[in-house]
């Protein structure tokens, strides 16, 4: 009697789709919000995407940023990048044992 009451659609979510309660910080929900909210995606969909690879790869990454230069480098990139400005490089080569060559001089 209570199914004539409820669209099918509410039933078929009810039967497929589950709640997660995760403890976490106050600070870091409302972080990962805005930076869901500032890609479009709610944060729901953020997590289910997790879920997704971590079930597809067996794997976890635990670094949003496992591509940025550490600081080391990148201040070997900023005075790579002076020194590109001031004239101070060599090259290009024409080949490769050119290129090892001058290496050989250095």
């Amino acid at each position: 009697m209570l199914t004539l009451f409820i669209p099918k659609y509410i039933l078929w979510y009810m039967n497929t789709h589950t709640i997660i309660n995760v403890k976490t910080d106050k600070k870091l929900k409302a972080e990962a919000k805005k930076v869901s909210e500032e890609l479009g995606v709610p944060l729901s969909t953020v997590i289910n995407a997790f879920l997704k690879q971590f079930v597809r790869d067996k794997e976890i990454t635990l670094s949003a940023n496992q591509y940025r230069p550490t600081p080391y480098l990148e201040s070997i990139l900023e005075q790579a990048q002076e020194e590109y400005a001031a004239g101070d490089f060599s090259g290009p080569f024409k080949t490769g044992e050119d290129f090892i060559a001058h290496l050989k001089t250095l």
